[in-house]
């Protein structure tokens, strides 16, 4: 299993980062847009909450990106934490042959 050295970018710092810094965008002003409560951008945001498949839905079509986008980059987070946690994995489960 790869080992990630880093913790990967989360969704939220790519929000904040990479689209709402450079559009002078506040997380009120998306929150709006997309109709949701500015509670949900903040704790995005803030690493708090993950980005749902709606939510991704969401900012897809709101910054020109794709779900798939939003969802990776939470994914890769919710492993890298997990392996965090996890201390041992089971073994690969052996063929089984049947007569």
């Amino acid at each position: 299993m790869n080992s990630l050295k880093r913790k990967p970018t989360s969704p939220g710092e790519i929000l904040s980062e990479e689209f709402l810094t450079p559009m002078n965008l506040t997380q009120k002003q998306l929150a709006d847009h997309i109709k949701c409560d500015i509670k949900v951008v903040n704790r995005i945001i803030n690493g708090r909450t993950s980005v749902t498949a709606e939510m991704a839905l969401k900012l897809a079509s709101t910054f020109k990106t794709t779900p798939d986008f939003w969802l990776n980059a939470q994914k890769a987070v919710d492993i890298y934490e997990a392996m965090k946690q996890v201390k041992s994995l089971p073994k690969p489960v052996k063929e089984v042959k049947y007569a």
